[in-house]
């Protein structure tokens, strides 16, 4: 019955905002565009499109502004005015009781608030669909006081979820069966890679370990804060960690007017993006201006600090290489290599002619070289590129979109802080360097480290292998074998002489010239 009228209540929502437009006209049933018709009479839609698709998600609730959130990373699937007003979606969601708080925090660890915390603070600072963030202080296994934020998941969330995810994907596959659209677009495909990413962050042990990892990785780099974790005081509804202390990144003439240099604030995040990309393959996916702070104590002046790991990025060493190599393709406008890619990728189907493709790039990547470097986007090329390859049948890899997503949000924040900066420019060296550890002698280097255990256990048993092959092949096949390789030898040996022979009778030659030459000069 609670299904059924959660059910009735999207569908309300849906008409009232005119929703029905954006998806049973393109039914092709004749009945439901029948359908559609009647419900837009007495209705105002004067708004676009996106606005009221924006207002329904949230009129429907934080899942669903989730839900609209992950869907406007999908920019290749999306018409443009939708997603950007998709992007707009934020997580304005009331605080719930901090005795529900205290509560959930108690029956994690069984013990009262008093015996964890020095201090706990019932006001919450932040509050969003997933969870809410309160500061405490606590005594840390070396006797010191130490400030932290304690972030605890909204109660029943994990019930809420799956059941507005079973209707989303339900409509998802009315979508896909009966609408024209509908297979292009992959609704349930969509509604799968938001069931992941809604389940991963309702795991804060999860959401620990990707803070602890960055913060690894990052560590000498010395341009960006991360969190410690607390593992003593994490389960997968609490999170307990450092609380960091700055201003938000979007406060920019409170940071020019604390002496904050700006421009290279900018450059600084491009480095540390481009660093757990293309170095670590492993990428805060989520920094829009809540999630970055900037400190100004006097230890750490200047630096970024990153907040909220719910979402990370992967990368393989083939998405890297794709991504390197494109980037690099593009800025040399050497379309047939970038066409290429994406067959040799297997994105695109093998029969795919690569000439067309080639000129569908160029007709995207063209355009932008009639500006200077430090105005092209790199995240709307990628867009642009996984829009135009839609007529190819190209498979957008998911990770590729989340990246493509990061990116746009860190160019966007970079161009906010400094209209001046050249993205290529701060690019470029970890493009190179990248390359050049895929081919130089750090690569083949790298890979003896990296198979030395096996060619070690392997060593040992080779005589034995050899001589189990040795008895099981018959003799004359051996002598046979044999007789080829010796062969083979002859013809080498026979190459060889030649070559060199042929070049000291070159060589000598050019001497014999240079020597007749001298004597007619003189």
């Amino acid at each position: 019955m609670r299904r059924l009228l959660r059910a009735t209540y999207i569908a309300w929502v849906a008409l009232r905002y005119g929703l029905d437009e954006l998806v049973l006209t393109s039914f092709q049933h004749p009945g439901l565009r029948m359908v559609a018709r009647i419900a837009s009479v007495g209705r105002d839609l004067s708004a676009p499109r996106g606005q009221r698709l924006r207002e329904a998600l949230e009129r429907l609730g934080p899942i669903f502004v989730k839900f609209g959130q992950v869907l406007s990373t999908r920019r290749d699937l999306l018409p443009p005015d939708i997603a950007d007003e998709l992007a707009l979606l934020q997580d304005r969601v009331p605080p719930f009781p901090a005795e529900v708080a205290v509560a959930t925090i108690e029956r994690a660890f069984k013990k009262p608030i008093d015996q964890l915390f020095l201090s706990f603070e019932r006001e919450p600072v932040a509050s969003a669909s997933i969870a809410q963030v309160h500061f405490a202080t606590l005594r840390d296994k070396h006797e010191r006081e130490r400030e932290v934020a304690v972030k605890v998941l909204r109660p029943g969330m994990a019930k809420v979820i799956d059941q507005d995810i079973d209707l989303i994907r339900m409509m998802a596959t009315w979508v896909e069966r009966l609408s024209a659209d509908g297979k292009r677009l992959k609704p349930r495909d969509v509604v799968a890679e938001f069931d992941k990413y809604l389940h991963d962050e309702l795991d804060l042990v999860r959401e620990a370990a990707s803070a602890a990892q960055l913060r690894r990785n990052m560590a000498g780099l010395d341009l960006v804060l991360i969190p410690e974790m607390f593992w003593d005081l994490i389960r997968p509804e609490v999170l307990v960690m450092e609380r960091m202390k700055g201003v938000p990144i979007n406060q920019i003439e409170r940071l020019r007017a604390a002496g904050v240099d700006i421009p290279k604030l900018a450059r600084d995040g491009v480095t540390i993006f481009f660093t757990q990309v293309f170095r670590d393959g492993f990428f805060h996916a989520d920094m829009h201006p809540g999630n970055i702070m900037v400190s100004l104590e006097p230890a750490t002046f200047g630096r970024y600090v990153s907040l909220d790991f719910g979402i990370v990025g992967t990368l393989t060493e083939v998405d890297k290489e794709y991504l390197a190599q494109n980037f690099t393709a593009f800025f040399r406008r050497d379309y047939k290599r970038v066409a290429e890619l994406h067959i040799e990728s297997g994105w695109v189907p093998p029969d795919t002619r690569v000439d067309e493709l080639e000129a569908a790039i160029r007709s995207v990547c063209e355009p932008y070289f009639d500006r200077p470097l430090k105005d092209i986007s790199l995240g709307m090329v990628l867009m642009r590129l996984f829009q135009t390859s839609r007529r190819f049948n190209v498979v957008i890899q998911p990770q590729l979109v989340l990246l493509q997503k990061t990116l746009l949000n860190v160019e966007g924040l970079g161009r906010q802080l400094d209209p001046d900066l050249d993205l290529w420019h701060t690019a470029k060296p970890f493009l190179e360097k990248w390359m050049l550890d895929q081919i130089g002698p750090k690569r083949v280097w790298r890979e003896l480290k990296d198979q030395a255990p096996y060619y070690a256990k392997m060593l040992p048993d080779l005589p034995r292998l050899l001589h189990g092959y040795l008895q099981q092949r018959p003799i004359d096949d051996l002598r046979r074998e044999l007789k080829d390789l010796a062969e083979q030898q002859r013809r080498t040996n026979w190459l060889l002489q030649r070559i060199i022979y042929g070049g000291l009778g070159f060589v000598l030659g050019l001497i014999a010239m240079q020597f007749v030459f001298r004597i007619r000069l003189f």
